[in-house]
């Protein structure tokens, strides 16, 4: 989230132009790429367009490891310096002038372009695709590592004829020569660098208008043609709900969604261009499970909340995720009802309330504070504003604030300001209590929810009557199972209070053939009593592979003299997309000695360790590292992928390949064997377990 930045020193900006050099407003880029994938290369060239204010001697952008191969200066050869992290352009620029800056460079970008798939022999897997997160878009293109800098970007990119590229804006034109193709992408309004992206693949797309005719264009894997309608389910629904909540028109020209392999995030918001993990491209069975609802409006959302308007720096990051967070919840309230809602909110309030107990409250005016503060606190914080100043005066702020500040940068300061001024309220106890204090008001919360929803106010009522009544927990929660319709309400008083209950409650639970509330049951309960052995293998029915997941294992368990039957049943089973069905069942499978003859479970612990290879999404990786760990000894090329994994580009699961590593570094034995596999190791790899394993 960036800027281009001008001359000697700091970097600390304002709206628009630079507070070092505030006479400087750069206002245009035109930007072409050419991408060689088995280099790693980028060869670029931009024009910039700048304005000057007032005079000044210098210059410069962030341009990092960088070559350039031509500097000029409305088309002559001018004086510049680069160190590795910018490129200084020296010379007198006179008030009142605008000027063109025209670079050529290649470089070998260290992180921010991720090229995915390159190193295997799966063609239709290779991707490439960027992650600006901030400040480094820098590292492919000379930009502005700084989000008060707002340029309108061009950006043309050739690659191979045979892949797709998608990038922020409105395809002008293609043109194809000697089987390399150039997309150019025109954007009409400024934006932060760090919002620049670009993805690269094997993609086809579906094709939709919003109610107010802006094209939404969403892309997926060609393999995957028959789980696009599950993964993109409600996607026009949440944009048109977005454009009349928020109350300020899509300010871009189109919408484009991308599924990514190992993204590092669940999604980004780039301009008008959403990368997001290929982990939520789902079928109609997984929709139960794990949708990509909710991080589909959260990015849609921040196309306004942190695109539109961008923050000045880290200390007003809640304007960005609080708002973003905030408007996705509004958003599945739309789909999937109030009851949802109010349970999400709760969900959250719980969480904020355990941080603060642990003594680890956080403000959201503080930049270092966490995600769970930023988006979750944030988003609560939003919820009492509204509730506050009402509806409308809550939407009439929000378009005043997007109407003065978009294209622009504002602080927390003129957010509340404008609230103020369309409210007439003043905001002072709100912003000292919900903005800069470090608690959490969770009374207040839970208040606020007890007022607004029947069913958690029934629960916070059960919850009261279990500690004081005399009666017996179940006789008391009967009672309320049987006034309330709500599946939230019964699915959280068994997932508390399950072990109160008898098997013919539980039975009864069973019958109701809600499948959260039977998903609660097979997640909550560890044990089955005899009683309801029935009940649970008729989990193994249910349409939803997290349900599977537990009622395989913990049937396989409980029950060895039908642990055939059950496998059988769910032999052909992937699962989630990190295979959570798949990857269980080969290991029960081959721990199984009725099962199947040795040399046919020899075959399934094979194919369950070769699941941690680097050709699959580290999503499967991780699950097979981790049933493998706790039961098997790792062969060779587990421990050469788990190497491998600790040094991938996705920070988590490099931290629990890391963390696996390390353990496994306390046995002599494997750290030998480590020791030994090493030599067949080599560039980033074989440096870093040459370091764990202090070699010279």
């Amino acid at each position: 989230m960036k800027s281009l930045l001008l001359v000697l020193s700091a970097l600390i900006l304002s709206p628009c132009i630079s507070q070092n050099q505030p006479g400087v407003d750069f206002t245009h880029g035109a930007v072409s790429l050419s991408i060689d994938p088995e280099k790693r290369e980028i060869k670029g060239e931009v024009i910039y367009s700048f304005h000057v204010l007032n005079k000044v001697d210098s210059v410069f952008l962030d341009a990092r490891n960088m070559a350039f191969n031509s500097v000029l200066l409305n088309n002559r050869n001018v004086n510049y310096n680069i160190n590795g992290k910018h490129i200084i352009i020296r010379k007198k620029f006179k008030a009142g002038k605008t000027y063109q800056l025209g670079l050529r460079y290649n470089t070998v970008p260290k992180q921010t372009v991720y090229f995915v798939g390159w190193d295997d022999d799966q063609r239709n897997a290779n991707q490439l695709w960027t992650q600006g997160q901030g400040k480094y878009t820098s590292h492919w293109l000379p930009s502005f590592d700084d989000m008060n800098e707002k340029v309108a970007f061009d950006l043309s990119i050739s690659f191979d004829a045979n892949y797709e590229v998608a990038a922020n804006g409105k395809l002008e034109a293609i043109n194809i020569e000697d089987g390399i193709k150039t997309w150019s992408y025109n954007m009409n309004h400024p934006m932060s660098s760090y919002l620049l992206a670009f993805a690269i693949g094997d993609y086809d797309k579906k094709e939709l208008v919003s109610s107010s005719k802006i094209p939404l264009n969403l892309y997926y894997y060609p393999a995957d043609s028959s789980k696009a309608e599950p993964t993109y389910r409600y996607t026009k629904k949440i944009f048109d709900f977005l454009e009349k909540e928020i109350g300020f028109a899509y300010p871009w020209q189109n919408y484009k969604q991308l599924p990514v392999r190992d993204f590092l995030y669940a999604g980004m918001e780039n301009t008008g261009t959403t990368l997001f993990s290929d982990a939520y491209v789902i079928d109609s069975i997984a929709f139960v499970d794990k949708n990509y609802v909710n991080v589909n409006a959260h990015e849609m959302a921040h196309q306004w909340f942190g695109n539109l308007v961008t923050e000045k720096n880290g200390k007003h990051h809640w304007l960005h995720e609080g708002f973003a967070t905030y408007y996705a919840y509004l958003a599945e309230k739309e789909v999937f009802g109030e009851e949802y809602f109010y349970w999400k909110l709760y969900e959250s309030a719980r969480a904020l309330h355990n941080l603060e107990r642990e003594d680890r409250g956080e403000a959201l005016t503080d930049p270092g504070a966490s995600s769970l503060t930023f988006y979750e606190k944030g988003a609560w914080a939003l919820q009492i504003l509204r509730d506050t100043l009402g509806e409308k005066a809550f939407k009439a702020g929000i378009v005043s604030y997007l109407e003065k500040y978009k294209f622009g940068n504002a602080g927390i300061s003129d957010f509340i300001k404008e609230m103020e001024e369309v409210s007439k309220r003043d905001l002072s106890d709100f912003r000292m209590l919900w903005l800069e204090g470090t608690d959490f008001p969770y009374e207040k919360a839970i208040t606020h929810l007890k007022e607004n929803s029947v069913s958690l106010s029934t629960f916070f009522e059960l919850k009261w009557e279990l500690s004081t009544s005399n009666q017996t927990n179940e006789e008391i929660i009967r009672t309320y199972w049987k006034n309330s319709e709500s599946p939230y309400l019964k699915k959280n008083i068994l997932a508390q209070y399950h072990k109160s209950l008898s098997e013919d409650f539980i039975k009864d639970a069973f019958n109701t053939n809600d499948i959260k509330i039977r998903q609660a049951l097979a997640i909550a309960m560890n044990r089955i009593p005899e009683g309801l052995t029935r009940e649970f293998e008729s989990l193994l029915d249910d349409k939803s592979y997290v349900t599977l997941e537990n009622a395989l294992y913990k049937n396989w368990v409980h029950n060895p003299q039908k642990r055939v039957h059950y496998l059988d049943k769910t032999k052909d089973i992937e699962g989630l997309p990190n295979k959570n069905v798949r990857l269980l069942w080969l290991l029960l499978a081959s721990l199984t000695k009725d099962y199947a003859d040795a040399a046919v479970r020899e075959q399934y612990m094979e194919e369950l360790k070769g699941y941690t290879a680097p050709k699959y999404p580290f999503e499967v990786r991780q699950f097979a590292f981790t049933l493998i760990s706790e039961v098997f000894a790792m062969s060779d090329d587990n421990l050469k992928d788990l190497v491998n994994a600790s040094v991938h580009h996705a920070w988590q699961f490099r931290k629990y390949a890391r963390t696996l590593l390390d353990k496994t570094l306390t046995n002599e034995k494997q750290k030998q064997r480590l020791e030994k596999l090493s030599g067949e190791l080599k560039g980033e790899e074989l440096r870093y377990i040459r370091s764990k394993l202090q070699l010279k």
